[in-house]
């Protein structure tokens, strides 16, 4: 099946004019060998669970810079606190629905990609935005659920495929749908 150009442009080498495209990027996996399925299934689950948590996490940085922004400029605590509600109130109608609809990797590494993209772990978000008791309570949640809202993401360690599939897409090499 041919692949459509990302783009095309033309050349002229020696008086000639030579077309040349650039294409999107393909992954290949069909002729791996018989030692590497396992590892390709895995990879390839990974980068599917990347897909689908990385646009929550940039929506959340972007929404947290938005808050910061505005709450600066506020003078009193009660105004900051209840432009903090809405803005939850506004987000959770948006997306409560999806958010649920992820998996427990897609969950984990939505925490971690928040990391990525704030520079704050989840558990210091919830404290700085709605306090100690509420990150204390959604910590305990998310550690019956095997996660941990103090996830730090690692680029070098362990989140070395994460940042690899994160950094295709920010080249836009993979594309997210949702």
């Amino acid at each position: 099946m041919a692949q459509t150009p990302v783009s095309s442009a033309t050349a002229i080498f020696n008086g000639d004019t030579i077309p040349y495209y650039t294409l999107q990027v393909v992954d290949i996996v069909a002729f791996l060998p018989e030692t590497a399925t396992e590892d390709a299934r895995k990879y390839l689950k990974l980068r599917r669970d990347v897909l689908k948590a990385y646009p929550y996490a940039k929506i959340a940085s972007a929404e947290l810079s938005y808050i910061n922004e505005t709450v600066a400029t506020m003078k009193t605590e009660r105004e900051k606190k209840k432009f903090i509600k809405e803005q939850e109130k506004v987000m959770k109608a948006q997306f409560e629905k999806d958010l649920r609809n992820l998996t427990y990797t897609q969950g984990k590494i939505l925490i971690k990609l928040i990391n990525r993209e704030t520079g704050n772990t989840s558990y210091e978000l919830v404290k700085e935005l709605r306090g100690s008791l509420q990150a204390f309570f959604w910590q305990s949640i998310a550690r019956l659920f095997t996660a941990n809202l103090k996830s730090q993401y690692d680029p070098q360690g362990e989140d070395k495929m994460i940042e690899k599939i994160v950094q295709s897409i920010e080249r836009g090499e993979l594309q997210v749908r949702n």
